[in-house]
């Protein structure tokens, strides 16, 4: 994200939302006092009905008493964060933080949850911007907050209605309320709101405890979680074809990118992540967001993307495409020992195995592929030994990562937990192996180099097993040529 100048900074991560954001700029026009007053009359008054509940208000809430066992006698803070700067007085979309929607499901800017704490466990409160409606002019003044700019927004009785909390205040009032409780025990989600980072006097172990323990909730899905994941990863599916569609005609990455983007915002809440649309060697870098390279016809496009559905769960696939339509004999040849690889890390996908097994079987499967292509100029059992790890020059990373809120989820929870934990039945995570071949990469021999193939699919772990939630998108090599024409007839037919 583009770095905020320190004025506008705080205008922006003011709890009260008052400041800057509201003042005219350069080019504006002040409004003369007949216009302001003009502008304050003949509207009709709200019909002062609450709104409904979130559909998931319970489950929610069961989220926030979960936490609050864990910290008893204790005033936990959770921001969601404010809208970023892009450029200028452009702002960013904004996107909550995932534990504050984790615990409340609500979507807007600038509010913070406070769990006060009480005989019986926590109060919840849900600091909200005050909405004054059309009795202050600021509804039509304020570019930041102001209705007429930016929409309507809940208000305070409403937020308390909408999200079925205990309590909803003004924003104004959290600055006391925290000032209230310096002294006593209180833990903050630090990170998210610069006003509050800078109230409230900073202990890093107890906050590194906080964060761990809210992504640590996060671990294991509940089926409603899991229902979500898998709209998303349909989703996905649909903006995949979207592509492929395409691709008949498409001549750059940023057309792809820009292609499967539309699926996102139509059908969900946006993409996950940055798109990744890597054609030919642009393949081989595994974080390609630039997506400004041509798409050529013999070349693999490995397309990493993922639709962020309605309720911030996101996909997270990849797929590597042959843009004629068919794949190379090479490419073809790595592209079927990435997929067994898969195949061997999906067996180690079960409850109890370590959270790295499933990585120690797709990387055996890789390195003895990679002897036996004469690519690895090691032996595979030397290469896979801990203290040399040679196969990692062409395969660079890990198979893994737990999945969610965050395309790379739970990241804050403990090592013990996550890395160098147990696989447990509701945990969903990508299994992703690649390889991938530099062209200046003399060690490979040269048919193979510019070539990187990854396979991604993400899978809930069972109490038996797993279960593939991505297994209707094709990822066998006969199966993906097969998927490619289908798709490509179906194009033309609508074409006529």
């Amino acid at each position: 994200m583009t770095q905020l100048t320190e004025k506008t900074r705080a205008a922006k991560e003011a709890p009260t939302g008052s400041g800057e954001g509201g003042k005219a700029t350069v080019y504006d026009t002040a409004p003369p006092k007949a216009l302001l007053d003009f502008m304050m009359t003949e509207w009709r008054a709200p019909d002062g009905k609450l709104p409904k509940p979130i559909a998931n208000a319970r489950v929610h809430r069961n989220r926030r008493r979960e936490l609050s066992a864990l910290f008893p006698g204790e005033l936990l803070v959770i921001p969601t964060g404010h809208e970023k700067v892009r450029a200028n007085d452009t702002l960013y979309r904004f996107r909550p933080g995932s534990d504050f929607f984790y615990l409340t499901g609500n979507l807007e800017p600038d509010c913070v949850l406070v769990m006060v704490p009480e005989k019986s466990g926590h109060k919840d409160v849900l600091f909200v911007e005050p909405n004054p409606g059309r009795s202050d002019a600021t509804f039509y003044t304020d570019r930041s907050k102001g209705e007429l700019w930016v929409g309507p927004r809940l208000g305070v009785p409403q937020s308390r209605a909408r999200y079925g909390v205990a309590e909803a205040r003004g924003l104004p009032e959290l600055r006391d309320l925290l000032s209230e409780r310096a002294g006593g025990k209180l833990r903050l989600l630090r990170g998210y709101s610069g006003a509050i980072d800078a109230q409230v006097p900073a202990v890093a172990e107890r906050e590194k405890e906080f964060a761990a323990a809210l992504a640590e909730m996060r671990l294991l899905k509940d089926s409603l979680e899991v229902r979500e994941l898998e709209t998303a990863i349909a989703s996905t599916k649909r903006g995949f074809e979207d592509v492929i569609a395409r691709l008949a005609v498409a001549e750059s990455e940023r057309e792809v990118e820009g292609v499967f983007n539309l699926r996102a915002r139509t059908e969900g809440n946006d993409c996950g992540y940055g798109t990744i649309a890597a054609s030919g060697r642009h393949a081989c870098i595994l974080h390609w967001t630039r997506n400004d390279g041509r798409l050529e016809p013999d070349d693999l496009l490995l397309l990493d993307a993922g639709v962020e559905s309605h309720s911030l769960y996101t996909a997270d696939i990849t797929r590597t495409l042959p843009m004629s339509g068919r794949f190379t004999k090479e490419q073809r040849q790595i592209y079927q020992l990435v997929h067994d690889a898969q195949a061997a890390a999906f067996t180690g996908v079960a409850p109890g195995n370590d959270f790295m097994e499933p990585n120690r079987r797709a990387m055996k499967v890789l390195a003895e592929g990679l002897e036996r292509l004469g690519i690895l100029p090691f032996p595979a059992a030397d290469a896979l030994r801990e203290e040399n790890q040679f196969y990692k020059r062409y395969s660079l990373h890990n198979v893994s990562h737990m999945l969610g809120l965050d395309v790379h989820d739970c990241a804050q929870a403990r090592q013990e937990a996550y890395k160098y934990g147990k696989l447990q039945p509701g945990m969903v995570l990508t299994v992703e192996p690649g390889l991938y071949f530099q062209v200046d990469d003399l060690t490979v021999p040269k048919k193979y180099r510019g070539i990187g193939v990854r396979i991604e699919d993400d899978v809930l772990v069972t109490a038996k097993g797993m279960r593939n939630l991505s297994a209707d998108i094709p990822s066998e090599a006969d199966d993906v040529e097969r998927w490619i024409k289908r798709v490509w007839k179906k194009a033309k037919k609508r074409r006529g």
